[in-house]
């Protein structure tokens, strides 16, 4: 899966004292179902440590970065820009050209936490919907991330990692990563 071109999720906005475990939870999913890299907004700073701790605990490679210009890094982006909107051509419709343009260039993905400025409709290659109904920015992304790596996301292997999750039918267990069992 990391043959291709990086894939980096832009967290647009981020609302203190309201978007903390949202805004974690997008870099969470952003990792877990295959991104390479986590860009936030300097207000939410403080969910970078959160998010590299878990990466620490349970693998990588997954980076965060802060930026004080989330616009200007859409305006720099070299490569496609897919913002995530319930207003976007539905990701079915999309989906074959959106693995295409990643097997050639980054994607940035726009994934946004309160009224996104027009400026970012107008820049994406694409406005895509997972669904045109009110949801959360992180089932979006979840949707979208599945349906790029065509489910091949959940099978992927971190690297590095200091604990392991071992599937349980029933109850849950996490393991030294040296002790987790093959498979």
């Amino acid at each position: 899966m990391r043959e291709n071109p990086p894939v980096v999720v832009l967290r647009l906005g981020h609302r203190p004292g309201r978007d903390e475990r949202t805004t974690t939870h997008v870099g969470l999913t952003a990792r877990a179902l295959g991104a390479d890299r986590l860009v936030l907004e300097d207000v939410a700073e403080g969910r970078r440590e959160t998010i590299a701790d878990i990466t620490d605990r349970f693998g990588g490679p997954f980076d965060v970065e802060v930026t004080d210009q989330p616009l200007g890094r859409i305006r720099s982006w070299d490569g496609q820009i897919v913002h995530l909107t319930m207003y976007g051509e539905p990701i079915q419709d999309v989906e074959d050209d959106l693995r295409a343009a990643h097997r050639e260039e980054p994607l940035l993905i726009v994934v946004g936490a309160e009224k996104v400025p027009f400026e970012v409709y107008e820049r994406a290659d694409y406005n895509v919907g997972v669904t045109n109904q009110p949801h959360s920015e992180i089932a979006a992304l979840a949707v979208f991330l599945d349906r790029l790596f065509d489910g091949a996301e959940l099978d992927q292997e971190f690297e590095d990692a200091d604990q392991r999750v071992v599937p349980k039918e029933t109850g849950k267990r996490v393991v030294d990563a040296e002790d987790a069992p093959e498979g």
